[in-house]
């Protein structure tokens, strides 16, 4: 995986933000087991990531016996943002020319893989004209293009809550399109950098939600010293923008440069959250637990398993939770 990734110089999430979850999603949610983790090299996955960490691919390709196959998020338009969260581990910068190849790179290592879903996701490219729309647009229709069957997730900017743009996304056609609140309202500005914000998180989904086909997801944080009834706030505010698909993580402090974590939310708090989420607010699906991240590989399993005909909501969620319970880091919750 590895090796293809750098044939096509490709950059993935999972190794720019440090995600914990590497190893298992490299490996693929059933049959990679420890021996598939171990291949990996261990230093990828060590540090534990901050958002945006995401589900990564390896080992053996989708479809093999026993494997349903690893899943990857591509991190668009080189490996500097221009934004600076006080949670991630990206580098900070810009200025770097698109690469105008990467579109069809992103879709021959698909190809090579044999990825049934894939993950996409970007830098902040406010540097850019269109800040980078256009690239991330063509991105998606090329891998459709090449296999109108692929399943395509989208973790999108905000781009400055400009409609036009976040329009040229859900007109390309994927399946999801994500974005990030990252964290209740109150913290907004210490977590996040200046440019970003809730309102206008939340209308980049409420976009995503009335004008296209694709499941709406967002993804926030729990340990930066939010309160209860603000992450119910958060959860409702979500479901009324049309948001059907959410994750709840635990920050992890990727270095002492970054924020510090006030407080290591105990694993029964998620399976509460996860219940308000789906049983009392009405969100298809909540991937909630420690080690969840926004490309949390039971999101994808779920939205893989609502896909196929005659599959009810209640059989999905069951089907994407017993495959990450056949062995992930957060097994018992997810």
């Amino acid at each position: 995986m590895k090796a293809t990734l750098r044939e096509h110089d490709l950059t993935t999430v999972c190794e720019e933000a440090n995600c914990p979850n590497l190893g298992e999603c490299w490996s693929g949610a059933e049959g990679g087991g420890p021996a598939a983790a171990d291949d990996l090299a261990a230093g990828d996955a060590a540090s534990a990531g901050a958002e945006p960490g995401a589900a990564g691919a390896d080992g053996p390709t989708a479809g093999a016996a026993g494997n349903r196959g690893g899943t990857a998020t591509f991190m668009l338009m080189g490996d500097q943002c221009t934004r600076n969260c006080g949670f991630c581990d990206v580098d900070t910068g810009g200025g770097q020319p698109l690469d105008p190849d990467e579109p069809e790179n992103v879709a021959s290592a698909v190809a090579e893989i044999g990825l049934e879903y894939v993950v996409l996701t970007s830098v902040d490219r406010d540097d850019l004209d269109g800040q980078g729309a256009a690239h991330f647009a063509e991105t998606i229709r090329e891998l459709k293009r090449r296999d109108p069957g692929v399943l395509v997730e989208v973790l999108i900017p905000d781009f400055q809550g400009d409609p036009d743009l976040v329009g040229e996304i859900v007109d390309a056609g994927p399946d999801v399109i994500a974005h990030n609140v990252e964290t209740v309202e109150r913290l907004q500005e210490r977590v996040r950098d200046p440019r970003a914000g809730y309102e206008q998180s939340l209308s980049v989904l409420e976009q995503v939600a009335r004008e296209g086909g694709a499941h709406a997801k967002t993804s926030i944080m729990l340990g930066h010293g939010e309160h209860a009834h603000e992450v119910y706030q958060a959860l409702t505010d979500c479901r009324e923008a049309g948001v059907d698909v959410i994750t709840l993580g635990q920050y992890l402090r990727p270095s002492r440069e970054h924020l510090p974590v006030r407080e290591y939310v105990h694993p029964q708090v998620f399976d509460t959250w996860r219940e308000v989420a789906e049983e009392e607010l009405g969100f298809l699906y909540c991937a909630s637990g420690p080690m969840v991240r926004s490309s949390y590989r039971a999101g994808e399993l779920f939205v893989e398993a609502l896909q196929r005909e005659g599959v009810s909501l209640a059989d999905a969620r069951a089907e994407a939770r017993a495959a990450i319970g056949s062995g992930g880091p957060d097994s018992r919750t997810d």
